[in-house]
């Protein structure tokens, strides 16, 4: 690979001050945190931090001001939504700095996560202008006779939505726009990585007309997220994260309604009637964008034993090619990892593999919180890189003879979000969709591939309910029924409105 070091001294930039928002003001607090940049090694970001009072505050002002949201028609909502979206393409370049400072993530991966920031606020929009309600067929049973139906989705109050570091932006977008789509107030408890990157979003939602009193921004660690979760006063809590976090968030919120969007072990299938080179070039362009830090980010690779050589040559050659550096170069295509310990992690993960039996052709190598693209061939079976998540620059190559033992192995995995195969038999195509226990099955594409406007999550430990605007849309909402007795579509008559001989009063 290319590795891009800095060349001369760049412009000292100030930190970022990045305060919590709650009463429709933005508010220091007696404590703060620094964010060092993984790549750049100095303080990008001081941040208010919230404590246990400032917590119930904001639970409070949520509460007061979900009717500033619920009263507004949804027109009115997507049309905010719809500035949103504007407002976010004229400051792409801002998310892109903040998300590269903070996080290491190169700026033209800033960009992208912009645009789809933009496009899921256009994309909730969209959706709004969907709500509505139904008449029912009550009258098609004979209890039902003489009544009339009606429902319609009333927003659950107050959303929590807690995001991760890795798509901060993005992520954020997905939770804020359809909480604010659905009628609820929102809090968001940002990561304590990306605290300036999920500040901007914010500050463009208020820009764009969300109701200041309806959207509050809390700071701090797990400490406020778990106080956050057990509030009586949260309907729905929308967290995406690890396994463990997930797991964590959900004994917190109890009988809340939650939507869980947790890790992953993506698997990749190139079988062999595939393309070897368009698989092979699309793994290595999405095995180690964001530094492999995605849930469905391209971790193993199966590829048929017949045309393994073929693609390890190919896919090895991608990767040589791909440019290692700062995150604030146009040319980089990976930067840092979000901190030395992840680096560390995943390098130490990558040398024990090989110590076990499997062959590293090509990365691996740790400098500060940047490791260089791995690629791990063969190693076995119970491999850290094989069995769990890498979320690292690390993909691991099997080969297989036997398609059935593959499918098997991916199972075993105790994660299901997405996987990928590349084949051009529509038989394998719907026996793999029906066989694998993922959320999603991409074909002739990695599994790291996402439409903002499409449903996304998993099965197992990788999570609960789905993302994209229009499913979280449903889980922020509640139905309610209006039953018109004495009232039919149908007849005035009074057979129509006379009790069936079986019907009963029921508690």
């Amino acid at each position: 690979m290319v590795v891009l070091t800095e060349t001369g001294e760049r412009a000292e930039q100030e930190p970022f001050l990045v305060r919590c928002f709650v009463r429709g003001n933005w508010q220091d607090t007696a404590q703060t945190a620094e964010r060092h940049g993984p790549y750049h090694r100095r303080v990008v970001t001081v941040t208010s931090q919230a404590d246990a009072a400032l917590v119930d505050e904001a639970v409070d002002a949520a509460t007061a001001g979900r009717s500033a949201v619920a009263t507004m028609s949804p027109s009115d909502r997507a049309d905010v939504l719809e500035r949103a979206a504007d407002l976010t393409d004229e400051r792409s370049e801002q998310i892109a700095e903040r998300l590269a400072l903070e996080l290491g993530k190169p700026v033209r991966d800033g960009r992208g996560e912009a645009l789809r920031v933009a496009a899921t606020f256009r994309i909730a929009a969209a959706e709004t202008r969907r709500l509505g309600g139904s008449v029912l067929p009550v009258e098609g049973w004979p209890l039902g006779r003489g009544s009339t139906v009606l429902t319609r989705s009333t927003p659950v109050g107050v959303v929590l939505a807690i995001t991760p570091f890795n798509a901060p932006a993005n992520l954020l977008a997905h939770k804020l726009a359809a909480s604010f789509a659905a009628g609820n107030s929102t809090i968001i408890k940002s990561p304590p990585q990306a605290p300036a990157s999920t500040a901007i979003v914010v500050e463009i939602a208020l820009d764009a007309g969300v109701p200041p009193e309806a959207l509050q921004l809390l700071h701090g660690g797990a400490d406020i997220g778990a106080q956050l979760c057990e509030a009586p006063g949260i309907g729905a809590v929308a967290f995406t994260g690890s396994a463990a976090a997930g797991a964590a968030v959900a004994r917190a919120a109890g009988p809340k309604r939650t939507v869980l969007e947790l890790g992953g072990n993506a698997a990749t299938i190139v079988h062999v009637d595939a393309d070897v080179a368009q698989a092979a070039a699309a793994c290595a362009r999405t095995g180690y964008s964001n530094s492999g830090q995605s849930c469905i980010s391209v971790q193993r690779v199966y590829v048929h034993r017949s045309r393994f050589d073929e693609f390890v040559a190919a896919f090895t050659e991608h990767v040589n090619a791909l440019v290692v550096g700062d995150p604030l170069d146009p040319a980089t295509e990976v930067g840092s990892m979000v901190d030395d310990e992840a680096a560390v992690r995943v390098a130490s993960w990558v040398q024990e593999a090989q110590t076990e039996g499997g062959t590293v052709p090509t990365g691996g190598v740790r400098t500060n919180a940047t490791v260089t693209p791995a690629v791990v061939l063969d190693p076995p079976a119970s491999a850290k890189v094989v069995r769990e998540e890498i979320f690292g620059p690390a993909v691991v190559v099997l080969g297989y003879d036997d398609l059935d033992a593959v499918v098997q192995e991916c199972n075993e995995s105790r994660y299901g979000l997405q996987a990928g195969l590349f084949t051009h038999d529509v038989g394998t195509v719907f026996d793999l969709w029906r066989r694998l226990e993922v959320g999603a099955l991409v074909i002739n594409g990695p599994s790291n591939h996402r439409l903002d406007h499409i449903p996304f999550g998993g099965v197992k430990d990788s999570g609960i309910g789905r993302e994209s605007p229009a499913f979280m849309i449903e889980d922020f909402m509640t139905t309610s029924t209006l039953h018109l007795r004495g009232i039919s579509l149908w007849s005035e008559s009074a057979a129509s409105a006379t009790p069936h001989r079986n019907e009963q009063e029921t508690s």
